[in-house]
């Protein structure tokens, strides 16, 4: 698939530190628990991409799943890219950054939360940064 952001491994290895670009551009995944957003439960805000500052995910998407990831059950219309993942013998839908294609984790739907959407969006918190503010509201794109 195409993405608007285009780098090569070289340019990406260095605006990206090894672990950012093991979960972004090889598909990892963090330990569960151990993530700098898994329990980041702020009342605004606005999670971005960690590669190319994209906006995600508003504070205001982000529940308590219990996952030991951080969990949204939307994002920004646009904003994530869901496709089939069939690594490790099952179908997943996986999520990725539509700008730059940044590997975010997976969707997983009807687990039964009580949220508008009934999906939980289990995202790396490696693959993300947040701001403060809103920078989709305010018309601008985040800096951070």
């Amino acid at each position: 698939m195409e993405y608007p952001l285009k780098k090569n491994d070289d340019e990406w290895q260095a605006v990206l530190n090894k672990e950012q670009f093991r979960v972004l551009r090889e598909k990892g995944t963090e330990a569960p628990y151990t993530g700098k957003y898994d329990k980041h439960m702020p009342t605004a805000g606005v999670y971005t991409c960690a590669g190319c500052d994209a906006p995600l995910y508003k504070a205001t998407h982000k529940f308590k799943s219990g996952c030991g990831w951080p969990a949204y059950f939307d994002s920004i219309p646009g904003a994530v890219t869901m496709h089939t993942d069939s690594t490790f013998g099952m179908a997943r839908t996986e999520i990725v950054c539509s700008k730059c294609g940044g590997h975010l984790g997976h969707v997983f739907k009807g687990e039964g939360y009580p949220t508008p959407t009934d999906e939980r969006h289990c995202v790396n918190s490696v693959s993300l940064k947040f701001a403060e503010g809103d920078p989709v509201a305010e018309g601008g794109s985040s800096k951070v």
